[in-house]
């Protein structure tokens, strides 16, 4: 497998050349994931390609308004056939889920698109560029330099994908570049004003239950550095949390002036830890603090799985970040 970075216009003549295509993006999918890979399956199928969207978990409840959300496809999987598989936004083949590997491996040819600096490049051809803030951008360059189609529906998903991995353009990986995608699918018409209150202006009330419950039991560490907040399952079965609401609570957390670093984690259904980390300064690099625990991501939001019981993984993980917190004094 090749660790080169092929060339946006090799993927197009790919992509033109097939007509059976699977994407599919990484479990628990966010909004990168799940606009990049809705945005390319919808350009595709413009073309009249037959495209399989796949998504382990499936569609997160906050993101179901977007456009075709309803033709993703989730396990179990239908014995298709198909010409080329596409993996966004997955740092490991793995990622993607053990019956979308399966569903992946039945193309001769895997195309990876990511932007995570861990990446290895699995696939056949690999585009990882850790310097791009979403794989939206990338998708988007991908579909705007090849003339591949860009519907409305397309633009939807591109800027929820862009929008969303950037902390709706706040975060410093947002370029110049970012904001003229943005500014460029406005002139072609794109409501992104209306895409905003959806995205962050219209939220259950169990969301504000879960932000009540985490203001309340947050744990502030190393001076106020640090600042943690643990999800039991205990809680999320009171306020019947469904996938989605916890998206961007952790950024919420790192508003707090003295704080450095953010961490949430999470009891998952299996006994295992799930652990979300954020930093605010460019010196702590939270993607090597989770390489710690078999974890990783970026510089400044990286994640990792731990062993529970969740009060001794929290433990354990947050002596490891004080450590390199209190290094940066």
């Amino acid at each position: 497998m090749s660790a080169q970075l092929t060339p946006l216009s090799e993927i197009a003549t790919a992509l033109r050349s097939a007509q059976r295509i699977a994407i599919a993006a990484h479990v628990r999918p966010d909004g990168d994931a799940v606009g990049s890979v809705l945005a390319l399956a919808l350009s595709l199928r413009a073309m009249g390609k037959t495209v399989y969207a796949l998504l382990e978990d499936g569609v997160p409840s906050n993101l179901a308004f977007l456009p075709e959300t309803a033709t993703v496809l989730s396990p179990p999987y239908a014995d298709f056939e198909i010409d080329l598989a596409v993996a966004v936004d997955t740092a490991t083949h793995e990622r993607v889920g053990a019956n979308t590997v399966t569903a992946l491996g039945r193309a001769p040819l895997l195309i990876n698109i990511d932007h995570h600096p861990t990446n290895p490049a699995y696939g056949h051809l690999n585009h990882v560029d850790g310097a791009q803030p979403a794989v939206g951008q990338i998708i988007y360059e991908l579909l705007h330099q090849n003339d591949l189609p860009m519907t409305d529906g397309v633009m939807q998903h591109l800027f929820t994908a862009i929008s969303t991995d950037t902390g709706s353009f706040q975060f410093s990986c947002t370029t110049a570049r970012t904001h003229e995608i943005a500014a460029e699918m406005m002139r072609a018409g794109l409501d992104t004003a209306r895409l905003a209150q959806l995205l962050y202006q219209t939220q259950p009330a169990r969301r504000f239950e879960l932000m009540r419950a985490m203001l309340n039991e947050m744990e502030l560490r190393a001076d106020g550095r640090v600042v943690s907040w643990n999800l039991t399952q205990a809680l999320m079965q009171k306020v019947q949390m469904e996938s989605g609401d916890t998206e961007g609570l952790i950024d919420t957390l790192r508003m707090i002036d003295s704080v450095v670093s953010a961490v949430i984690f999470e009891e998952l259904a299996d006994g295992k830890i799930r652990i979300s980390a954020r930093s605010k300064d460019s010196r702590l690099d939270v993607s090597a603090i989770c390489g710690q625990f078999g974890g990783g991501g970026h510089r400044m939001a990286a994640g990792a799985r731990m062993k529970g019981p969740i009060t001794e993984a929290a433990e354990t993980f947050l002596k490891a970040l004080e450590h390199e917190v209190r290094r940066i004094a």
